[in-house]
């Protein structure tokens, strides 16, 4: 087995596309290209981008070089009041992702700006969403070789953050979501090679529904007599239903006068002769 510093590193230059690096390159920015993530992060050369299209909205005086979160913040500040003038869309979370080196960050920035500013359009652009953690990285190196919990809560929640917002809730929740991510990408190891974790499978897994049994044709015979005989039985009349029908029969009653004729009480006094 090899050992782990045999194992790829991480690029430490970006994967931009040829047609970016080119419009880069055409620009004579003051700083040469060496690291994307950290040479973007303070803000300034996307400033000078920004400067050979809006000349009169950019003040180039009024931007530092330096890498202190005062410097960063200082910078991004003149260059958001600038997005808002001009109504340029960059995202809060492309922003915060370039100022704290978050990996592909800077890279989707400067495809953004590259599509914005020459009407043209990238095949590799990101349009879906992304979470700016070493995720594609991790999936790169061997099983053996991938951060723990612990390192990938490490390397994807950077000091800067927590001295930009000591808000602990806020950082609680970003580092709950590096969690979730990591376990996410755990689980879909285990799916993958499940002998090396040694799982067994479920009862879902196991109960595997099965077809009926083919009946034999004796059976099928004895079937179709029964099923043809209790349809001759239903169909004879003497399984027909009997219909049982109620006559009504109506009272003739005697007259008023007859009633009381018949009722009436008989006298108890003899009769006079």
């Amino acid at each position: 087995m090899s050992s782990p510093s045999s194992f790829p590193q991480a690029p430490r230059r970006a994967g931009l596309p040829r047609e970016v690096l080119r419009w880069l390159q055409s620009l004579d920015l003051t700083f040469p290209l060496k690291n994307v993530r950290r040479d973007f992060s303070n803000g300034l050369l996307i400033a000078e981008i920004f400067f050979w299209y809006f000349q009169e909205d950019i003040q180039m005086h009024s931007y530092e070089n330096g890498t202190s979160i005062e410097n960063k913040l200082g910078n991004w500040s003149q260059l958001e009041r600038f997005f808002m003038k001009r109504d340029i869309k960059i995202s809060r979370e492309l922003i915060d992702g370039t100022i704290h080196c978050k990996p592909g960050a800077a890279e989707l920035l400067l495809q953004t700006i590259y599509v914005t500013l020459t009407n043209r359009r990238i095949k590799t652009i990101q349009e879906h969403d992304i979470d700016f953690t070493d995720r594609p990285y991790q999936e790169m190196l061997p099983l053996v070789a991938r951060s723990t919990a612990t390192k990938a809560v490490k390397n994807n929640v950077t000091l800067s953050e927590i001295l930009i917002e000591p808000d602990v809730v806020i950082n609680k929740q970003k580092m709950q979501s590096v969690i979730n991510i990591h376990l996410q990408q755990r689980k879909q190891e285990r799916l993958e090679d499940p002998e090396r974790f040694n799982l067994k499978p479920t009862l879902g897994e196991l109960a595997v529904r099965l077809p009926p049994p083919p009946v034999p044709i004796e059976d099928k015979k004895i079937l179709q007599y029964t099923k043809s005989l209790s349809e001759d039985l239903s169909d004879s009349p003497s399984r027909s239903k009997t219909s049982v029908s109620f006559k009504e029969i109506r009272v003739k009653q005697a007259e008023k006068d007859n009633h009381n004729v018949l009722f009436q009480p008989r006298s108890t006094t003899p009769s006079s002769n």
